[in-house]
């Protein structure tokens, strides 16, 4: 089974529809037993930081999510309260990933939405998947790059497109909005 984080963000419903596509069940649920014993745990998110993770807190999904052992994956919000702190809203995040989340200084049009390129894919969930591929961004805060950085996306500055630490994955973009690309990737994790 796979399961899917729900707390008070938004895009969830996308995602469940995604994975089903792909012919996988999944449930969406903040059940503290059904997560830990999900095969694969999916923590996407569209929204503001600070109340994201006062949600969590408030619920004790942060030490939950914070203490899974099998693959887990990020996503847009998801990546972003995986790193150590955001600068939307001061937020001390989950820290797995050591790095800080910024805001992106508006030279060019903030959010950063639509599509776009990523680099230095260094992670099996681009197994089948070549760098000049597209994906979908939709964000005005980024993850810096870090040591755990497995693909860059360059807009305004260079940042985190994906992310991984041991069973922790994350991606900026949204593959569930990124075609067949997208697919691919979630397939790839999926198979983890």
């Amino acid at each position: 089974m796979i399961a899917i984080v729900k707390y008070n963000a938004g895009n969830i419903t996308s995602v469940k529809n995604a994975v089903e596509r792909l012919g996988y069940s999944c449930i969406v649920t903040d059940d503290e037993a059904i997560l830990k014993q999900a095969e694969k745990v999916i923590f996407p998110g569209v929204g503001e930081a600070s109340s994201a993770m006062k949600y969590l807190k408030e619920k004790g999904l942060d030490e939950v999510i914070k203490n899974l052992t099998q693959p887990v994956l990020g996503i847009c919000l998801g990546q972003q309260l995986l790193c150590q702190f955001s600068e939307e809203g001061n937020t001390e995040c989950l820290g797995i990933f050591n790095a800080t989340v910024k805001k992106f200084e508006p030279k060019l049009k903030v959010p950063h939405m639509g599509w776009n390129t990523i680099s230095q894919l260094n992670s099996e969930l681009y197994s089948g998947i070549s760098a000049d591929e597209n994906f979908y961004f939709v964000h005005s805060f980024y993850a810096e790059i870090s040591q755990e950085t497995t693909a860059v996306c360059d807009y305004i500055v260079p940042f985190s497109a994906s992310m991984q630490k041991d069973n922790f994955y994350a991606t900026q973009f949204h593959p569930e909005k990124s075609s067949s690309v997208g697919e691919q990737l979630l397939l790839n994790f999926l198979k983890l």
